[in-house]
């Protein structure tokens, strides 16, 4: 975004959706994805096309409330609050601007960011919930949530995380440094909801649905905590570990240095 234009403004916009009758997050041939129908919302505001870059890809039918976008352009000449507000005038109801600040000319979503947040709920529960049920994964069985626990704090840390990539990606290392990995139990409607939220440096490909996966099949009493390490150690995809339903999984926020901001949050 680097440009010597004087008029050229970075601007970093917070986006939630609903992804279920998208093809994800990234432009594509085939299926409608939601940066396309942000650029285009975008354009119609701002009267020309515009690039905009996500902070990263989410599949088909995963969901967002912390997406983070970035686009640089000379026509807007107002406040990024009410970029905001103009946008979600021009975007369907399943997807809408939450915050917007200026930015950096430099400013990166990808390479600039400090760590990301993702969310995986499970509805484990006996009977189904359908006002939820493109947000989470049913499991009728109960699991066991504290083996759950006990695995998930195998996972913290920085690790060789090539087990929990599904193949087929590009990525020159699969060392990811785990900060934060959770297991919690939510009250939901007629039941529960197991909630699996992981903060780390950069995720591989469909890492947090194969550590879901995993700590799901501890859960069922199929292995138990330690099988984890094994895991870790083979540096492959062990066929005995699933990988769980993308309609689970949210992409709760991503965090940058407040160095590449312009403005203050507050403004």
């Amino acid at each position: 975004m680097l440009t010597d234009d004087p008029h050229w403004r970075c601007f970093a916009l917070t986006i939630a959706y609903d992804g279920s009758r998208y093809a994800g997050w990234q432009i594509q041939p085939n299926g409608l994805a939601i940066q396309q129908v942000f650029s285009e919302s975008l354009a119609r505001v701002l009267g020309q096309p515009v690039s905009i870059q996500g902070s990263g890809r989410t599949d088909a039918g995963v969901h967002a409330r912390g997406q983070v976008a970035a686009f640089g352009t000379t026509a807007w000449k107002h406040s990024a609050e009410k970029l905001v507000r103009a946008i979600n005038q021009h975007l369907p109801r399943d997807i809408a601007a939450l915050e917007c600040r200026e930015v950096v000319a430099r400013f990166d979503p990808i390479r600039n960011a400090i760590s990301k947040t993702y969310r995986y709920t499970i509805r484990n529960s006996s009977v189904p919930d359908p006002l939820g049920y493109l947000h989470h994964w049913w499991i009728p069985r109960e699991l066991d949530v504290p083996a759950m626990q006990l695995g998930a704090k195998r996972l913290i840390g920085t690790h060789d995380f090539k087990s929990f990539e599904t193949l087929g990606s590009t990525r020159k290392t699969s060392v990811r440094t785990v900060h934060q990995l959770s297991v919690q139990v939510a009250q939901a409607l007629a039941g529960r909801e197991i909630l699996i939220e992981i903060q780390a440096d950069g995720f591989l490909y469909n890492m947090v649905r194969n550590i879901t996966g995993a700590l799901v099949e501890i859960g069922k009493g199929r292995f138990g905590p330690i099988w984890l390490d094994g895991l870790l150690d083979a540096k492959e995809r062990d066929s005995e570990s699933q990988t769980a339903p993308a309609r689970g999984l949210c992409l709760m926020r991503v965090e940058y240095p407040e160095s590449l901001y312009l403005d203050s949050p507050l403004d």
